[in-house]
Protein backbone atom coordinates (compact mmCIF):
# COMPACT_ATOMS: atom_id res chain seq x y z
CA UNK A 1 0.00 0.00 0.00
CA UNK A 2 1.33 3.10 -0.69
CA UNK A 3 2.04 6.15 1.12
CA UNK A 4 -0.05 8.80 1.47
CA UNK A 5 1.77 11.84 0.53
CA UNK A 6 -0.59 14.23 2.08
CA UNK A 7 1.41 16.79 4.68
CA UNK A 8 0.28 18.59 7.55
CA UNK A 9 0.41 22.54 6.43
CA UNK A 10 3.18 22.97 9.15
CA UNK A 11 5.59 20.89 6.98
CA UNK A 12 4.95 22.53 3.84
CA UNK A 13 7.09 24.95 2.28
CA UNK A 14 5.68 28.29 1.32
CA UNK A 15 5.96 27.50 -2.33
CA UNK A 16 3.52 24.44 -1.48
CA UNK A 17 1.10 26.69 0.42
CA UNK A 18 0.41 29.88 -1.75
CA UNK A 19 2.00 28.57 -5.14
CA UNK A 20 1.93 31.38 -7.41
CA UNK A 21 0.08 33.43 -5.19
CA UNK A 22 3.19 33.72 -3.21
CA UNK A 23 4.55 36.69 -4.83
CA UNK A 24 1.67 38.46 -6.37
CA UNK A 25 2.00 41.61 -3.80
CA UNK A 26 4.81 44.02 -3.73
CA UNK A 27 6.00 45.24 -0.50
CA UNK A 28 5.57 49.17 0.15
CA UNK A 29 9.40 50.40 0.38
CA UNK A 30 10.26 53.82 2.24
CA UNK A 31 13.66 55.23 1.89
CA UNK A 32 15.57 55.15 5.40
CA UNK A 33 16.29 58.87 5.65
CA UNK A 34 12.36 59.80 5.36
CA UNK A 35 11.23 60.75 8.42
CA UNK A 36 9.90 59.14 11.48
CA UNK A 37 6.09 60.82 10.61
CA UNK A 38 5.87 59.47 7.52
CA UNK A 39 6.04 55.48 8.15
CA UNK A 40 3.35 56.64 10.74
CA UNK A 41 0.93 57.57 7.80
CA UNK A 42 2.12 54.77 5.51
CA UNK A 43 1.31 51.97 8.89
CA UNK A 44 -1.83 53.83 9.47
CA UNK A 45 -2.79 52.79 5.31
CA UNK A 46 -0.76 49.28 5.06
CA UNK A 47 -1.05 47.69 8.59
CA UNK A 48 -3.25 44.74 9.04
CA UNK A 49 -2.93 43.99 4.99
CA UNK A 50 -0.89 41.75 2.93
CA UNK A 51 1.76 44.13 3.51
CA UNK A 52 1.61 44.98 7.23
CA UNK A 53 5.07 46.32 7.76
CA UNK A 54 6.99 48.42 5.40
CA UNK A 55 10.12 47.72 3.78
CA UNK A 56 13.18 50.29 4.71
CA UNK A 57 15.69 50.56 1.54
CA UNK A 58 18.52 52.40 1.47
CA UNK A 59 19.76 54.58 -1.47
CA UNK A 60 21.10 51.40 -3.49
CA UNK A 61 17.13 50.32 -2.98
CA UNK A 62 18.63 47.09 -0.89
CA UNK A 63 16.64 45.92 2.15
CA UNK A 64 17.82 47.08 5.41
CA UNK A 65 14.92 46.96 7.71
CA UNK A 66 11.39 46.74 8.33
CA UNK A 67 8.68 49.24 10.04
CA UNK A 68 5.64 48.28 11.89
CA UNK A 69 3.32 48.78 14.60
CA UNK A 70 5.52 47.28 16.93
CA UNK A 71 8.70 49.43 15.92
CA UNK A 72 6.38 52.53 16.07
CA UNK A 73 4.80 52.06 19.40
CA UNK A 74 7.87 51.14 21.07
CA UNK A 75 9.64 53.72 19.72
CA UNK A 76 6.51 56.17 21.16
CA UNK A 77 6.82 55.03 24.30
CA UNK A 78 10.48 55.84 24.65
CA UNK A 79 9.51 59.33 22.91
CA UNK A 80 6.16 60.73 22.54
CA UNK A 81 6.58 64.26 21.45
CA UNK A 82 5.89 65.61 17.97
CA UNK A 83 9.40 66.47 17.65
CA UNK A 84 10.51 63.12 17.63
CA UNK A 85 8.15 62.48 14.65
CA UNK A 86 9.56 65.21 12.39
CA UNK A 87 13.23 65.11 13.36
CA UNK A 88 14.22 61.30 13.46
CA UNK A 89 14.57 59.22 10.57
CA UNK A 90 12.87 55.63 10.03
CA UNK A 91 16.48 54.00 9.71
CA UNK A 92 16.83 55.13 13.70
CA UNK A 93 14.07 52.92 14.85
CA UNK A 94 13.57 50.14 12.11
CA UNK A 95 14.15 46.51 12.57
CA UNK A 96 17.29 46.15 11.17
CA UNK A 97 17.48 42.05 10.71
CA UNK A 98 15.68 42.16 7.60
CA UNK A 99 13.54 38.57 7.16
CA UNK A 100 14.16 37.69 3.45
CA UNK A 101 12.81 34.28 2.75
CA UNK A 102 13.29 31.45 0.56
CA UNK A 103 10.08 29.67 -1.33
CA UNK A 104 11.56 26.35 0.03
CA UNK A 105 11.37 27.68 3.94
CA UNK A 106 9.19 25.48 5.90
CA UNK A 107 5.61 27.25 7.58
CA UNK A 108 6.92 25.73 10.67
CA UNK A 109 10.26 27.15 10.79
CA UNK A 110 8.94 30.68 9.42
CA UNK A 111 6.53 30.38 12.46
CA UNK A 112 9.66 29.95 14.95
CA UNK A 113 11.41 33.23 13.09
CA UNK A 114 8.51 35.16 13.75
CA UNK A 115 7.55 34.03 17.51
CA UNK A 116 11.27 34.89 18.13
CA UNK A 117 11.17 38.49 16.47
CA UNK A 118 7.86 39.04 18.08
CA UNK A 119 6.87 40.39 14.18
CA UNK A 120 4.79 38.23 11.71
CA UNK A 121 6.33 39.35 8.41
CA UNK A 122 8.81 38.70 5.91
CA UNK A 123 9.77 38.72 2.45
CA UNK A 124 10.46 36.69 -0.41
CA UNK A 125 12.17 37.25 -3.49
CA UNK A 126 9.69 37.66 -6.67
CA UNK A 127 10.46 37.64 -10.55
CA UNK A 128 10.40 41.55 -10.84
CA UNK A 129 13.76 41.59 -8.73
CA UNK A 130 11.91 42.40 -6.09
CA UNK A 131 10.47 41.25 -3.02
CA UNK A 132 6.66 40.46 -1.78
CA UNK A 133 5.55 40.35 1.72
CA UNK A 134 4.32 37.35 3.55
CA UNK A 135 2.42 38.12 6.49
CA UNK A 136 -0.34 36.47 9.46
CA UNK A 137 -3.08 38.04 7.19
CA UNK A 138 -1.60 36.39 4.28
CA UNK A 139 -1.37 33.54 6.00
CA UNK A 140 -5.22 33.49 6.22
CA UNK A 141 -6.08 32.48 2.28
CA UNK A 142 -4.07 29.45 3.51
CA UNK A 143 -6.51 28.54 6.60
CA UNK A 144 -9.11 29.18 3.94
CA UNK A 145 -7.90 26.77 1.57
CA UNK A 146 -7.27 24.58 4.31
CA UNK A 147 -8.67 20.68 5.18
CA UNK A 148 -9.80 20.76 8.75
CA UNK A 149 -12.25 19.58 11.61
CA UNK A 150 -11.38 22.56 13.69
CA UNK A 151 -14.04 25.01 14.66
CA UNK A 152 -13.65 28.47 16.62
CA UNK A 153 -14.87 26.61 19.81
CA UNK A 154 -11.52 24.40 19.56
CA UNK A 155 -9.28 27.06 18.61
CA UNK A 156 -6.56 27.44 21.87
CA UNK A 157 -8.27 29.81 24.13
CA UNK A 158 -5.71 33.12 25.56
CA UNK A 159 -6.89 35.92 27.53
CA UNK A 160 -8.38 38.22 25.92
CA UNK A 161 -6.81 41.58 27.48
CA UNK A 162 -9.43 44.62 28.34
CA UNK A 163 -8.62 48.16 29.04
CA UNK A 164 -11.18 50.98 30.24
CA UNK A 165 -11.96 54.46 29.27
CA UNK A 166 -10.38 56.35 32.09
CA UNK A 167 -6.98 54.96 30.79
CA UNK A 168 -4.63 57.01 28.94
CA UNK A 169 -2.91 56.11 25.21
CA UNK A 170 0.37 55.03 27.66
CA UNK A 171 -1.28 52.79 29.59
CA UNK A 172 -3.00 51.21 26.60
CA UNK A 173 0.59 50.75 24.60
CA UNK A 174 1.94 49.07 27.95
CA UNK A 175 -0.35 46.65 28.26
CA UNK A 176 0.49 45.74 24.22
CA UNK A 177 3.59 45.38 24.97
CA UNK A 178 3.14 43.43 28.46
CA UNK A 179 0.78 41.21 26.67
CA UNK A 180 2.21 40.66 23.53
CA UNK A 181 -0.69 41.25 21.59
CA UNK A 182 -2.12 44.15 18.80
CA UNK A 183 -5.41 44.44 20.06
CA UNK A 184 -7.41 45.19 23.67
CA UNK A 185 -10.71 44.96 24.18
CA UNK A 186 -12.73 47.33 25.91
CA UNK A 187 -13.90 46.01 29.16
CA UNK A 188 -18.10 45.35 29.45
CA UNK A 189 -18.53 46.46 25.41
CA UNK A 190 -17.27 45.35 22.50
CA UNK A 191 -15.40 47.82 21.28
CA UNK A 192 -11.41 47.75 21.11
CA UNK A 193 -8.21 49.31 20.17
CA UNK A 194 -5.36 48.18 17.96
CA UNK A 195 -1.84 49.57 17.07
CA UNK A 196 -3.16 50.92 13.96
CA UNK A 197 -5.73 52.66 15.57
CA UNK A 198 -3.61 54.00 17.39
CA UNK A 199 -1.37 55.45 14.67
CA UNK A 200 -3.98 56.39 13.28
CA UNK A 201 -5.01 58.46 15.93
CA UNK A 202 -1.52 59.32 16.48
CA UNK A 203 -1.16 60.77 12.73
CA UNK A 204 -4.47 62.83 13.38
CA UNK A 205 -2.57 64.74 16.33
CA UNK A 206 0.09 65.42 13.71
CA UNK A 207 -2.00 67.00 11.35
CA UNK A 208 -4.57 68.86 13.52
CA UNK A 209 -3.34 69.30 16.81
CA UNK A 210 -0.32 71.08 17.19
CA UNK A 211 -1.31 71.83 20.87
CA UNK A 212 -0.80 67.97 22.36
CA UNK A 213 2.80 67.56 22.73
CA UNK A 214 2.78 64.12 24.40
CA UNK A 215 1.38 61.32 22.97
CA UNK A 216 0.92 58.80 25.96
CA UNK A 217 -1.27 61.39 28.18
CA UNK A 218 -4.13 61.24 25.50
CA UNK A 219 -7.24 60.13 27.12
CA UNK A 220 -8.44 56.78 25.07
CA UNK A 221 -11.88 58.02 25.56
CA UNK A 222 -11.23 60.86 22.58
CA UNK A 223 -10.47 57.84 20.32
CA UNK A 224 -13.46 56.54 18.05
CA UNK A 225 -13.14 53.06 18.34
CA UNK A 226 -14.60 50.33 15.84
CA UNK A 227 -16.80 47.01 16.89
CA UNK A 228 -15.38 43.11 17.17
CA UNK A 229 -17.17 41.62 14.83
CA UNK A 230 -19.08 38.82 17.47
CA UNK A 231 -20.16 35.13 15.92
CA UNK A 232 -23.37 33.64 17.26
CA UNK A 233 -22.36 29.91 15.40
CA UNK A 234 -19.29 27.93 15.59
CA UNK A 235 -17.69 28.06 12.89
CA UNK A 236 -15.36 25.75 11.30
CA UNK A 237 -11.99 27.04 10.90
CA UNK A 238 -12.20 27.72 6.90
CA UNK A 239 -15.42 30.47 7.42
CA UNK A 240 -13.40 32.10 10.01
CA UNK A 241 -10.47 32.42 7.76
CA UNK A 242 -12.83 34.05 4.94
CA UNK A 243 -14.60 36.26 7.37
CA UNK A 244 -11.16 37.61 8.76
CA UNK A 245 -10.29 38.36 5.36
CA UNK A 246 -12.55 40.18 4.44
CA UNK A 247 -12.73 42.53 7.84
CA UNK A 248 -10.46 45.60 7.46
CA UNK A 249 -9.31 45.34 10.98
CA UNK A 250 -9.96 41.23 11.17
CA UNK A 251 -10.62 40.25 14.82
CA UNK A 252 -13.64 37.94 15.52
CA UNK A 253 -14.91 37.36 19.50
CA UNK A 254 -16.98 33.72 19.94
CA UNK A 255 -18.30 33.54 23.16
CA UNK A 256 -14.80 34.07 25.02
CA UNK A 257 -12.94 33.54 22.34
CA UNK A 258 -11.00 35.83 20.66
CA UNK A 259 -9.46 35.26 16.95
CA UNK A 260 -6.76 37.49 14.40
CA UNK A 261 -4.97 36.21 11.98
CA UNK A 262 -1.92 35.85 14.10
CA UNK A 263 -4.32 33.02 16.18
CA UNK A 264 -4.92 31.63 12.88
CA UNK A 265 -1.03 30.86 11.93
CA UNK A 266 -0.62 29.19 15.68
CA UNK A 267 -3.68 26.63 14.77
CA UNK A 268 -2.23 25.90 11.13
CA UNK A 269 0.85 24.55 13.37
CA UNK A 270 -1.89 21.60 14.63
CA UNK A 271 -1.53 18.16 13.34
CA UNK A 272 -4.14 16.98 11.36
CA UNK A 273 -4.73 20.48 9.08
CA UNK A 274 -3.99 19.88 5.66
CA UNK A 275 -4.04 21.19 2.28
CA UNK A 276 -7.71 20.93 0.19
CA UNK A 277 -7.28 18.31 -2.65
CA UNK A 278 -6.83 19.30 -6.42
CA UNK A 279 -10.32 17.89 -7.46
CA UNK A 280 -12.11 20.92 -4.86
CA UNK A 281 -10.00 23.42 -6.17
CA UNK A 282 -11.41 25.89 -8.66
CA UNK A 283 -9.25 27.71 -11.83
CA UNK A 284 -9.14 30.96 -12.56
CA UNK A 285 -10.43 31.56 -16.34
CA UNK A 286 -7.87 33.90 -17.04
CA UNK A 287 -4.80 32.65 -15.41
CA UNK A 288 -4.96 29.42 -14.53
CA UNK A 289 -4.35 29.85 -10.61
CA UNK A 290 -6.75 28.49 -7.60
CA UNK A 291 -9.24 30.97 -6.76
CA UNK A 292 -11.53 28.32 -4.69
CA UNK A 293 -10.72 30.36 -1.65
CA UNK A 294 -12.28 33.23 -2.72
CA UNK A 295 -15.65 31.75 -2.88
Amino acid sequence: MAASTVSNISKLTLEEMFSDSLTDTPCVYLNQDREVWVATEMCVQYLESTVDSIVIRDDNLKPVGIVGGYDLLDHVRKNPTRDFQYENKVKEIMYEKVPIVEKDLIFNDLMQRWQESRRAFAITPNSFKGYSPISARKMLEVGIKCKSNISISSIPKKKIVTFSLDDSLGRIIDLMFKHNTRKLLLEYSNQFISDRIILEEISKILKFHPDVENFLELPVNQIELPEVTVLKEDLNLNQICRKLYRMDHPYLIYKDISVSPWDICLTLLLDGITQRSEELKKACPHCGGDISWLA
